[in-house]
C-alpha cells in the first residue's frame, strides 16, 4: 500500500511539472517579442534630420513679428506654400530640397536683400514663401491633415540633404511654369551661374498656367513704359530672343527695353511675350509663368509623373549638381553662434 502511495506522488509531480516546463519557452519569447517591437517601430527610416539647433528667424509680414523656427519646420511651411500639395511625391521631395538648399545658403551667407532686424529671411516671395500650420488650416480647411501628411513626408523623406555644386550649397531657384525652356541665368540675371543653364521643359504645356493674355489701354502702356507708340498702328519691334525663347530685347518707336523691363513694368506673367494692337487696346500674351531660371514646378511634377525620381529632376534642372549631406554645414552654423 505505501508503495502505491508513493507512485500515485511521483505521477501527480509529473502531471504539474511537465506542462509547466512546456509553457514557460513560449512565454518568454512572446513578452521579448512585445518590448522589442514597439522599439523597432520608432527607428527612422529617412535620412538623418538636420540639427535641431539651428533656427531660422522669419519676419512674419503680417504681425511685424520675428518668428523663430527649427530648420525642417521652415521647410515644411515653405514646400506647403510654394508647391501644390496634391503634386507628386518626387516633385514635392525636389521641392524640399531647394527649400532646405536655399536657407541653408541663406543662413551662411545672407544676401544683400535688407530684411528687419533679427530675421534672415522674410515670409513672402522676396525670398521663400512661408506660412506657419496654423495659417495653413485657414487656408486648407478640411484638406488640411492630408495635404501637411504629404507635404511632411516629402520633407522628410529628403531630410538632411541639400543640393551642392562644387562643394557649396546652390542658389537653389525655381520658378512655377516654363514657356517648354527654362532660361540661362545670366539672360535674365547679371550673373553666369554655370548649373543654372536652359533646358527643355516640355512637361510644362499641361501647366494651367501657360497662357496668360492681359490688355492695357493705349495711354496705360506707353506710361507704363515711358513710351510713345507710333503713328501707324503697330507697337514695336522684338530685336532678338534668349536661348529659353524669351524676349531679350524689343525696340517701341525708337526706344530699346529688355525683354525683363517689359514684363515687370507690365506686370506680365513671362517674358515669352507677343503682343497686338487692337484699335486702343494693347492685348500681350504671355507664355509660362514665372522668370524661367531654374527648376520649373510643373516641369518637376510632369517628370515625376512620368516616373522620375527627385535625384532625376534636381539633376535636370540644375546642371551637374550633387546632393550631398547638410551637416557639414550645419557645423558651420552652429560654430558661429
Amino acid at each position: 500500500m505505501k508503495r502505491f502511495f508513493v507512485v500515485i506522488t511521483i505521477l501527480t509531480s509529473i502531471v504539474i511539472i511537465i506542462p509547466a516546463l512546456l509553457v514557460l519557452p513560449f512565454s518568454e519569447t512572446k513578452s521579448i517579442e512585445a518590448n522589442v517591437m514597439p522599439q523597432s517601430d520608432t527607428k527612422a527610416s529617412s535620412p538623418a534630420a538636420s540639427d535641431p539647433a539651428v533656427e531660422v528667424a522669419v519676419y512674419r509680414t503680417q504681425t511685424k513679428t520675428v518668428e523663430n523656427l527649427s530648420l525642417e519646420d521652415y521647410v515644411i511651411g515653405v514646400v506647403a506654400s510654394e508647391m501644390p500639395a496634391e503634386f507628386e511625391m518626387e516633385a514635392l521631395k525636389a521641392q524640399s530640397l531647394t527649400a532646405r538648399t536655399y536657407i541653408v545658403k541663406q543662413l551662411l551667407q545672407p544676401s544683400d536683400m535688407k530684411v528687419p532686424s533679427g530675421a534672415v529671411v522674410t515670409d513672402s516671395t522676396l525670398h521663400q514663401v512661408f506660412r506657419s500650420k496654423e495659417e495653413l488650416k485657414q487656408l486648407w480647411g478640411a484638406d488640411y491633415e492630408w495635404k501637411i501628411e504629404r507635404i511632411t513626408k516629402a520633407v522628410k523623406e529628403t531630410g538632411g540633404q541639400i543640393l551642392t555644386y562644387d562643394g557649396n550649397p546652390i542658389e537653389a531657384s525655381f520658378f512655377s511654369t516654363s514657356n517648354g525652356y527654362t532660361e540661362n541665368s545670366e539672360d535674365y540675371w547679371q550673373n553666369e551661374i554655370p548649373y543654372l543653364k536652359s533646358v527643355k521643359s516640355p512637361w510644362d504645356v499641361d501647366s494651367p498656367k501657360f497662357y496668360d493674355q492681359k490688355s492695357f489701354s493705349a495711354s496705360e502702356f506707353q506710361r507704363k513704359l515711358n513710351v510713345t507708340l507710333p503713328d501707324d498702328g503697330t507697337i514695336g519691334k522684338i530685336v532678338n530672343y534668349t536661348e529659353g525663347k524669351r524676349v531679350a530685347e524689343v525696340t517701341i518707336n525708337g526706344k530699346t527695353l529688355e525683354g525683363r523691363e517689359v514684363r515687370e513694368k507690365l506686370d506680365l506673367k513671362s517674358s515669352d511675350f507677343t503682343w497686338e494692337r487692337k484699335g486702343d487696346q494693347v492685348v500681350v500674351t504671355t507664355k509660362g509663368y514665372g522668370h524661367g531660371v531654374g527648376m520649373s514646378q510643373y516641369g518637376a511634377n510632369g517628370m515625376a509623373q512620368e516616373g522620375q525620381s527627385f535625384q532625376d529632376i534636381v539633376s535636370y534642372y540644375y546642371q551637374g549638381i550633387e546632393i550631398s549631406p547638410v551637416q557639414p554645414f550645419v557645423t558651420k552654423m552652429t560654430a558661429k553662434k
